[in-house]
């Protein structure tokens, strides 16, 4: 049997995860990585501290396994969408008002470059069409503006950029190859155009400031740019395979950004017995949750949606444009009104104390609730209380990182029912806020009523259910509930000659899991009310905005 590892890193933890041909995890294991937030709306991590992490974890990884490191056939690697500084020896550069060579990263949530984010937009280019007509201050073009305009030393110092996955592979091979998928979706080349570097756009890049990476014929942002799971170099280096426990030589394939791998880990499974047609895949949406979330689609033809990212040509499954929806805080969402509650501390120790997770505690609570108080249903428990959620404002479908939340039906009390009524709240918020998106898909033909499902919030049957009844889609659990770890396996899996092609690797690989179906009549009416009220607020808050603007 041969294997395949699959490297994952994340906004807080680097990942491992080794699979076999037929997408069954052998182990995985989990490292932690550093973060530094300097200034308000700066995070910052170090792509030293981050490469340690993952051999950390692949150690570990490969130990639990009880593997040789012979029988690691093959390596992917993905990651968040953060942009990483080199200089010409390889050393960090720093990207950080605090100076320190080591934070040499900025984070893809970082929102340092709002300024720059709205000048460029205000261009109007064409190439901005390809990313849903705006360009998100989380995208990598903004970044490098800010860094050149801000930090004018370290922007002369730094010889090579990388995504944050791209970094990855050239830290294992030596080769600077950057992937379509990180080039097409957060540096606005056009993949359709070719994969030798004739996807960027000169005219876009001196318009909007950045000319001298056009000038230098954007050596230090990548000349050879190639699909996913693309065997790079000679495979390992002998330096790289010594630090992550592994053989030199063996097989790395073109990275992919961690969301992206989710995709690669859920989309190709089997339903009803049959692996996905075009047909079947216009029908599904990958949802891969987290910190934030991520809505991927696939269609033979390119889609353009006003505030839905793409259309991306071969961004995730080479041959097939992606449209990428998107939300800024999820999990982070339901965390901050949790954990800013009054309530909170007290229920994290009862939860500890009863050797739980304070999401168990407030899931019990929130069924005691509905049944004291007689609810025809839980979800009717927030009839009187609405969250509006772009917290750390919206990423689609209207794109504007300057939106901020709202609540609506809060109280004098703040006892630990209070807090339950606001974390379902939360989770509803989240859910509505992926309807919208879903909707503005079908508007421009889709048909998804299918929504296959991965990241911390497939633990949590509360959010499993609201999100369900919310959007009206059935949910599908993935059968390996580390899909963005087995989608990075899937890459190892191509590079390493198992499979032909990322779609074949991806039917073999990928597996549903449990099903559930939305709830109809009286669940579906009530949220379709709150959906109303959730769009509603939205008009209030930039009407609030309007009239403060006269001020």
């Amino acid at each position: 049997m041969n294997y395949y590892l699959g490297i994952d890193v994340g906004t807080g933890s680097a990942r491992a995860g080794i699979f076999d041909a037929r997408g069954k995890m052998a182990a995985a294991a989990t490292q932690p990585i550093q973060m530094w937030k300097p200034a308000p709306d700066h995070v910052e991590q170090s792509s030293d501290d981050i490469w340690r992490a993952c051999a950390r974890a692949t150690r570990a990884a490969l130990r639990s396994a009880g593997l040789k490191a012979a029988e690691i056939k093959g390596i992917g690697f993905d990651a968040t969408c953060s942009l990483v500084a080199l200089d010409a020896d390889d050393r960090p550069v720093t990207v950080s008002t605090s100076g320190r060579a080591e934070q040499n990263v900025v984070v893809w949530m970082d929102h340092r470059a709002l300024a720059q984010t709205e000048r460029i937009n205000r261009t109007g280019h064409a190439v901005l069409r390809y990313v849903g007509g705006v360009i998100s201050p989380e995208m990598e073009t903004p970044k490098l503006l800010w860094l050149k305009e801000n930090l004018p030393a370290s922007w002369g110092r730094v010889a090579r950029f990388f995504d944050l996955p791209d970094f990855l592979t050239y830290r294992a091979t030596g080769d600077e190859t950057r992937s379509l998928c990180s080039t097409v979706c957060k540096w606005t080349y056009l993949g359709q155009r070719g994969g030798e570097g004739a996807g960027w756009s000169r005219e876009f890049f001196q318009q909007i400031g950045l000319g001298d990476l056009a000038a230098e014929d954007f050596r230090r942002i990548g000349q050879t740019i190639r699909p996913m799971g693309t065997p790079l170099g000679g495979g390992l280096t002998a330096r790289a395979a010594k630090e992550l426990g592994l053989v030199a030589g063996t097989p790395v394939g073109v990275s992919i950004i961690d969301a992206h791998a989710g995709g690669l880990g859920m989309l190709g499974a089997k339903l009803g017995g049959r692996a996905p047609t075009s047909a079947a895949l216009n029908r599904r949406l990958a949802l891969i949750g987290g910190t934030s979330s991520c809505h991927m689609a696939v269609s033979e033809k390119a889609r353009f949606i006003r505030g839905i990212w793409g259309p991306y040509f071969s961004a995730m499954i080479p041959g097939l444009w992606l449209t990428e929806g998107g939300q800024s805080a999820t999990g982070a969402l339901i965390d901050h009104v949790i954990f800013s509650h009054a309530a909170a501390a007290g229920l994290a120790v009862e939860a500890k104390r009863a050797g739980r997770t304070i999401y168990e505690l407030l899931n019990a609570r929130l069924a005691t609730l509905a049944e004291s108080e007689r609810a025809p249903f839980p979800a009717a428990l927030t009839r009187d209380l609405h969250i509006q959620p772009d917290f750390h404002g919206n990423r689609s479908p209207r794109a504007d990182p300057t939106l901020r939340g709202v609540v609506s039906g809060l109280t004098l009390s703040a006892t630990a029912d209070d807090l339950a009524r606001q974390y379902l709240a939360a989770i509803q918020a989240v859910a509505y806020g992926t309807r919208h998106i879903i909707e503005a898909m079908n508007r421009r033909g889709y048909q998804i009523d299918t929504v296959l499902i991965c990241g911390g919030g497939t633990k949590n049957p509360v959010f499993l259910r609201e999100h369900a009844d919310i959007t009206g889609c059935r949910l599908v659990l993935p059968a390996e509930p580390e899909a963005v770890l087995l989608g990075s396996a899937v890459l190892g899996a191509v590079a390493g000659g198992e499979h032909a092609t990322v779609l074949g690797a991806m039917q073999s690989m990928n597996g549903a899991g449990r099903i559930i179906a939305p709830t109809r009549g009286a669940v579906a009416r009530f949220h379709a009310a709150k959906y109303r009220v959730f769009l509603r607020m939205h008009a209030d808050f930039l009407a609030a905005r309007a009239i403060m603007a006269a001020v």
